[in-house]
C-alpha cells in the first residue's frame, strides 16, 4: 500500500470513529447531549436527525460507492464540525478540541481522497 492511500485510510477511519462516537452519544446519552445543545444555543430536535446524517456520512465516506454522495458527506460533516467549533469558541467552554480535530481529519481525508482519485473522473459522477 502506497503512502497516500495509507494516510487516506488512517484519516478516514479516525474521522469515522469520531463520527460514530458522536452518533453513539446522540442515541445513548441523549440527556447529556440535550444539555450541551441547549448550552450552545442549538435546538434539541436536531439531535436525532444529526445522528442519522452522521451515520450516513460514515457509510458514504468509507464505501466510496458514489462520488457525489461522498462529496456531499464531506461537505455536511465540514459544516457540522465548523458550526460546533464556532459554537464552542463563542461560549468559551474549552470543548472545541474534538470539533477542531474533526476538521483536521476531514481535511486530510478529503485531500488524500482527491490525490488517489483518477484525474479524468468528474465530481458529480454517480
Amino acid at each position: 500500500m502506497n503512502l497516500p492511500k495509507l494516510i487516506y485510510w488512517i484519516s478516514s477511519v479516525l474521522l469515522s470513529m469520531l463520527l460514530l462516537f458522536s452518533v453513539f452519544m446522540y442515541f445513548f446519552k441523549h440527556e447529556d447531549v440535550e444539555i450541551i445543545f441547549e448550552l450552545l444555543g442549538y435546538p434539541t430536535y436536531l439531535i436525532y436527525p444529526l445522528a442519522i446524517l452522521k451515520l450516513l456520512a460514515v457509510v458514504a465516506i468509507i464505501s466510496s460507492k458514489s462520488r457525489f454522495l461522498k462529496n456531499l458527506a464531506y461537505a455536511g460533516v465540514f459544516y457540522d464540525f465548523s458550526l460546533a467549533f464556532i459554537a464552542h469558541i463563542a461560549k468559551a467552554d474549552g470543548a472545541g478540541f474534538l470539533a477542531f480535530l474533526g476538521i483536521l481529519l476531514l481535511a486530510v481525508s478529503y485531500l488524500f481522497d482527491k490525490v488517489m482519485r483518477p484525474k479524468h473522473k468528474i465530481a458529480y459522477e454517480v
